[in-house]
């Protein structure tokens, strides 16, 4: 079905879970006034990026009265949040939420951890072990955080497991120029292009800005349509809030014209893999 998503690119407050929460939840509102159906925010939008030992301070239980609250709006408005989870064995996640009708209806655990130039996250996070894909008004989903979409077998994994819509949540510093783009910018653009028109997929990019540690994250927020055209993309290195209206008829036109999905052959992939897996071991 067609929908109109608002992504949210704020540029939350390092370690300020009740400020965060204060900002997001005007995001919400306003968003839900403007009749939109989902709202996305960036990766870790509850606490800021660059924790290191806060993260025990600003995690979250599912049940906590901040997601509880968050779950609430979510009758007027369906959310995809990211934050610091706290399992009940007290380890420590960067997670994304999808939340609808007033319930959890998708919470994703990153499953690839950067640990290399400015990042640190295997240190003070456990990682997670799955990609699935989940049932919406709008669709199938799927949903990543950040470095998972680097790891092309992710969005794979979701595409065939029916997701037609990927939400990827980020928070990607600047690094490097290209012209007058950041590196990282242009990179991550090429590859949103890439993954959309290659796995035949709409992507939701929700990047944020400002500032942590001297360090500038870069924005950039944008819809890609499944034929890898970016039909809508946020400013860059400055909050910004896009609407996106998602067409039923664009995923349908495209898998026509280009039916990579229908033609592609997960039992020789699986085949392959597992040969592959098996000469490793051996």
């Amino acid at each position: 079905m067609d929908f109109t998503a608002v992504l949210a690119q704020i540029k939350p407050k390092l370690g300020c879970v009740s400020d965060n929460l204060t900002l997001i939840e005007e995001q919400i509102t306003n968003a839900q006034d403007a009749g939109a159906d989902l709202i996305i925010f960036p990766e870790l939008a509850l606490s800021g990026y660059f924790l290191k030992d806060l993260v025990p301070e600003v995690a979250l239980r599912t049940d906590s009265p901040e997601i509880k609250r968050l779950i609430e709006l979510s009758r007027g408005i369906s959310i995809a949040i990211g934050f610091v989870e706290e399992s009940n064995d007290y380890h420590f996640y960067n997670s994304a939420l999808y939340l609808e009708d007033g319930a959890i209806g998708h919470l994703h655990r990153k499953v690839y951890l950067p640990t290399y130039g400015l990042f640190d996250e295997q240190r003070y996070l456990a990682h997670g072990e799955s990609f699935r894909a989940f049932e919406t008004k709008f669709g199938r989903f799927g949903m990543l955080i950040c470095e998972d979409m680097w790891h092309l077998s992710a969005s794979y994994i979701l595409a065939m497991d029916g997701a037609t819509t990927l939400i990827c949540l980020s928070s990607s510093p600047a690094r490097g120029i290209e012209g007058d783009t950041p590196g990282s910018a242009a990179a991550w653009q090429k590859l949103v292009s890439t993954t959309a028109m290659f796995l035949n997929c709409r992507v939701l990019y929700s990047n944020r800005v400002g500032f942590e540690d001297g360090v500038n994250f870069w924005g950039g927020s944008e819809y890609v349509a499944p034929s890898g055209e970016s039909i809508v993309r946020a400013a860059l290195l400055e909050e910004d809030v896009i609407t996106v209206q998602v067409a039923e008829g664009a995923l349908r036109r495209e898998r026509i014209i280009s039916p990579l999905m229908r033609d592609e052959n997960l039992f020789v992939t699986m085949q392959e893999l597992q040969r592959i897996a098996e000469k490793r071991r051996g």
